[in-house]
């Protein structure tokens, strides 16, 4: 089957791409309004972008050309968490995406409890396994549609106890929720371990460059 991107409208283009691009992790975050109310939604356009300084990318679509909530606010204050829930959460993940007006608190609405940052004004939630505290770096835009990708400076993490093991945080006790096309979510599923990959001695490629 062959689809020329160039035929289609962008809904269908981000339904093609949002089923194709799967499993994707879930930035929910939270930011304060101007009334100072916790505005809360799941964006899973979401990945790290460096890890020195620790930098997290997030893409904001836009509706009918205006920018979402989320956005305005960071944009506002420069600030915000990217907290991330675990599967026990998805049904509060879902609801959270849904559209209210900008005065109304998802986070009061939903009944989830949230606690103060270190070095921000903006809330973490209280309950989950993971938040970052993030300061805005630097916005992208991109394409014809005025989505923006926002990369964000994590500034502190705040982890759940016994998450981190040996500097590694354990996956299964994180039980991250995985997003999919439509109203779709799944967990993990099956962590296949493979071996670590050999590593050819320095001296010997250099050796063999030289040789070359």
């Amino acid at each position: 089957m062959y689809i020329d991107p160039a035929t289609l409208e962008a809904d269908a283009i981000y339904k093609l791409l949002c089923g194709v691009v799967v499993p994707r992790p879930v930035a929910w975050i939270t930011t304060l309004g101007p009334q100072g109310q916790v505005n809360l939604a799941p964006f899973s356009c979401f990945t790290f972008v460096s890890n020195k300084p620790p930098m997290l990318g997030v893409t904001f679509g836009r509706k009918v050309k205006a920018r979402k909530d989320t956005a305005n606010h960071i944009l506002a204050r420069g600030e915000y968490v990217v907290n991330i829930g675990q599967m026990s959460q998805t049904q509060q993940i879902h609801l959270s995406s849904a559209e209210h007006p900008p005065e109304v608190s998802e986070v009061e609405l939903l009944g989830l409890a949230t606690a103060a940052s270190t070095l921000i004004a903006t809330p973490r939630l209280a309950d989950v396994p993971v938040s970052m505290e993030c300061r805005l770096h630097q916005v992208l835009p991109f394409g014809e549609q005025g989505s923006e990708f926002f990369v964000g400076e994590v500034l502190c993490f705040h982890l759940r106890e016994g998450l981190l093991q040996n500097g590694k945080v354990d996956t299964r006790s994180l039980d991250p929720v995985c997003r999919l096309g439509g109203p779709n979510y799944a967990s993990l599923g099956e962590i296949v371990t493979m071996a670590p990959m050999p590593r050819t001695p320095r001296g010997a490629k250099d050796a063999g460059q030289k040789l070359a």
